[in-house]
């Protein structure tokens, strides 16, 4: 029932001489694309677990957010744009606080939505880095760093082992990708430090529904036999590619992956040939966190989850408790600063335009050193274009391979400004910012 519903009735009942209780607010409606199914599947099922659980931890321990229930509904798109297009057409008169696409393809498609249906789009390391200028995209939010940030600090992973970025001079640098708008969006960059810094890009391209087979795409690596391969894959794509990769004896110590190439499904099936694959993380993996002791004892063991206690801590399960804390954060920001506990849309953006998790805030929430702290997130800037670190497969777990990495801010910000200013100008239209920016957002 609806707050207007609940308060007719109260007025009713209170015409009548009944005594009722003070009115309670609503739930606050939190909807979860998901791609449970399909080529993506393997990486989906563990980002969907690990925001549904972390999600339902709160209201089975805390009662919510501030004594708010929240109405969590998954949709599943299969990972296919066009689903999840219908999902948003779906869910939108339910009146979300926020819509995570988990998914580049879908949220392209939602950001001339989001400004008109006035739904915050969280799209959490992935989807157009142009959408961090919240001048432009005052809806869109993509925190903690970018997908052109994420290539920046994989390259200064790389000029780290060479001994600078002076040192790439000569070299030859693979890049095997997924052939959509995820994996093309970087090669921009990609071409210009390797202009910068004088090595050579090789360019090995896999179409979606040929994830499965990669063949002829590591038959041109093993003759081209480049001096590090980076990969910008997702779902059954990384597995393949790091079966093929160990099949050629390439050297995993070279072959790094994005943030969305490190899940344990990508390394496992290529068993002993993945050790010493490296791939970017921006959050902890594992299950040494009281917050994810909390989640098996309340969410997994109390059978309100659809995983299996040996899938939870794997690291796109935790990824997906990351984005889950993103969320559930910014709610409590947004009725700090609303005053309302059932926020809406328009208080929930005003939540991730100040947005700030401190380290001091995650070990309060359960997760002691699980992430960095989300700093420099604005009404300027949607994204706070935060660190990462390179992991590393040993064979049985990911280990930490390097500190935290910052993004090459500064190279990085006219190629920004260049590409808010091409989707701007392809629309004429393009609505400008109407949404203050005040003292406390």
């Amino acid at each position: 029932m609806r707050a207007t519903a609940v308060v007719a009735a109260m007025v009713v009942l209170a015409m009548l001489g009944i005594a009722v209780p003070a009115p309670v607010e609503d739930s606050i409606f939190v909807p979860l694309f998901t791609y449970r199914s399909g080529p993506f599947a393997a990486s989906g099922i563990a980002l969907a677990n690990g925001m549904h659980d972390y999600l339902t931890l709160l209201d089975q321990r805390d009662g919510g957010i501030a004594g708010v229930k929240l109405d969590v509904e998954e949709c599943e798109t299969g990972y296919d744009t066009k689903k999840g297009v219908e999902c948003y057409e779906a869910v939108k008169g339910k009146k979300p606080v926020v819509v995570n696409p988990s998914s580049t393809g879908i949220a392209l498609q939602l950001i001339p939505k989001a400004s008109v249906d006035r739904i915050p789009i969280l799209s959490v390391g992935y989807g157009l880095s142009a959408a961090a200028a919240g001048g432009a995209f005052p809806w869109i939010f993509n925190p903690p760093a970018t997908s052109l940030d994420a290539l920046s600090m994989i390259l200064q992973y790389i000029a780290g082992r060479e001994g600078g970025l002076e040192r790439l001079k000569g070299k030859t640098i693979g890049y095997i990708f997924l052939d959509g708008n995820y994996g093309r969006e970087p090669i921009a960059l990609l071409q210009q430090l390797a202009r910068d810094y004088g090595f050579a890009v090789r360019m090995y391209p896999v179409v979606g529904q040929n994830a499965h087979d990669q063949s002829a795409q590591w038959r041109d690596v093993g003759r081209d036999w480049p001096d590090w391969m980076i990969m910008w894959g997702f779902g059954a794509m990384n597995a393949a590619a790091i079966k093929e990769a160990a099949a050629i004896h390439f050297p995993m110590d070279r072959f790094i992956g994005s943030w969305n190439a490190g899940g344990e499904d990508d390394v496992q099936p290529a068993g002993a040939g993945a050790r010493g694959y490296l791939a970017l993380n921006f959050n902890g993996s594992g299950t040494d966190y009281p917050a994810i002791h909390e989640i098996v004892a309340r969410v997994v063991d109390a059978g309100n989850s659809r995983t299996s206690r040996d899938k939870v801590g794997e690291n796109l399960y935790d990824r997906g408790v990351y984005n889950g804390v993103l969320i559930a954060e910014a709610i409590r920001n947004a009725q700090k600063l609303s005053g309302r506990k059932a926020i809406g849309g328009k208080d929930m953006r005003r939540g991730l335009e100040s947005l700030a998790i401190s380290p001091q805030r995650w070990r309060q929430l359960g997760l002691p050193d699980f992430a960095g702290a989300i700093t420099g997130i604005s009404c300027a800037d949607h994204s706070g274009h935060q660190g990462a670190y390179v992991q590393q497969w040993d064979g049985a777990k990911w280990v930490r391979a390097s500190g935290w990495i910052s993004p090459m801010t500064e190279r990085l910000g006219p190629m920004l400004r260049a590409a808010v200013a091409d989707y701007v100008s392809r629309d004429p239209a393009w609505p400008k910012r109407s949404e203050p920016c005040d003292k406390s957002s």
